[in-house]
């Protein structure tokens, strides 16, 4: 499975954007798949996940603003992230199927990051 994200870009608070992953291969219906952010000079972190038939979970920090939805017809998978904040500003990886590992969740595959940057 490759995974291809876009729609990121430079905006200003309280705007929204809808982030677009692509992905190839038949398989990627069955999988999970979820978005996890990256910014500057921080760790790696969740942002939400979706299951195969669209059960989807979230970060506590984005709950009520971001919305995963999935399309499996397309092979895709979207985030849309209304009335952004500055800390939202990093890049957003799109990821297939995760792997529980005791609690934590591990991604088999992941696209190349979109960047999102939030001024205020």
């Amino acid at each position: 499975v490759q995974l291809q994200a876009s729609g990121g870009g430079l905006v200003q608070a309280g705007d929204s954007l809808r982030l677009s992953c692509a992905a190839s291969g038949r398989s990627f219906k069955s999988y999970s798949a979820g978005w996890l952010r990256q910014a500057p000079g921080k760790e790696r972190e969740f942002v939400a996940r979706i299951s195969s038939n669209g059960v989807s979970r979230y970060a506590d920090s984005v709950k009520g603003r971001f919305a995963i939805s999935r399309d499996n017809a397309k092979n895709a998978v979207y985030l849309q992230i209304n009335t952004l904040k500055p800390e939202d500003t990093a890049t957003y990886y799109c990821v297939a199927q995760g792997m529980w590992n005791g609690d934590n969740m591990s991604w088999r595959y992941w696209g190349k990051g979109t960047q999102v940057t939030v001024s205020s």
